[in-house]
């Protein structure tokens, strides 16, 4: 079964059966979105062989936790919010299992290597985790709407906030990210 034959019900509806327990029901969404996911991983990873590696523990992540979708929004939306994570994840270890900057040679990063697939840069991804860690609570915003393209109101009722608070947090979160990324020019 693949996502292309499925409608967003139909997804909606495999993810309800399977968070009651239908194990081919979860079987058949793992395998409905696993295309999906594997965009989303895609979007973060450059090479092919780490994207389906994040892709494969966003589906063990999402069957762990389909308990926590609570059904208000759009399966495939928390699902997304998920593979990012993991993708992000999987950047972290790749990024800290790397050689010492100090050991490479100094030069200007060329674009084509530090732009990804879908216009996600190494140095936006950096950001992020430098801003992680003193306001996390405009990354994830951020990366929805600048990254991933959601739009204000899926993203308040992703996260369950205002979409004031949610425009705040991505206004303020831009600020805070512009002086972090690199000119690539």
């Amino acid at each position: 079964m693949t996502e292309q034959g499925l409608g967003p019900d139909d997804i909606d509806d495999l993810a309800r059966r399977a968070q009651g327990g239908d194990t081919i029901a979860l079987e058949d969404l793992l395998g409905a979105i696993r295309p999906r996911a594997l965009n989303v991983c895609r979007s973060v990873l450059p090479y092919s062989a780490d994207a389906e590696d994040a892709c494969q523990e966003a589906l063990v992540n999402i069957a762990h936790k389909l308990g926590s979708w609570n059904r208000n929004g759009r399966f495939t939306t928390w699902m997304h919010v998920v593979a990012v994570n993991a993708a992000r994840s999987a950047y972290r270890r790749l990024r800290n299992q790397a050689v010492p900057h100090e050991t490479l040679p100094t030069e200007r990063p060329d674009p084509r290597r530090t732009s990804v697939i879908a216009g996600t840069r190494i140095d936006l991804l950096e950001a992020m985790e430098t801003l992680e860690k003193t306001h996390p609570q405009y990354v994830e915003p951020l990366l929805l709407r600048d990254v991933y393209g959601m739009t204000y109101e899926e993203i308040a009722d992703l996260l369950q906030l205002p979409l004031g608070t949610v425009k705040a947090q991505i206004h303020h979160g831009r600020k805070m990210a512009r002086p972090l990324l690199r000119d690539l020019s």
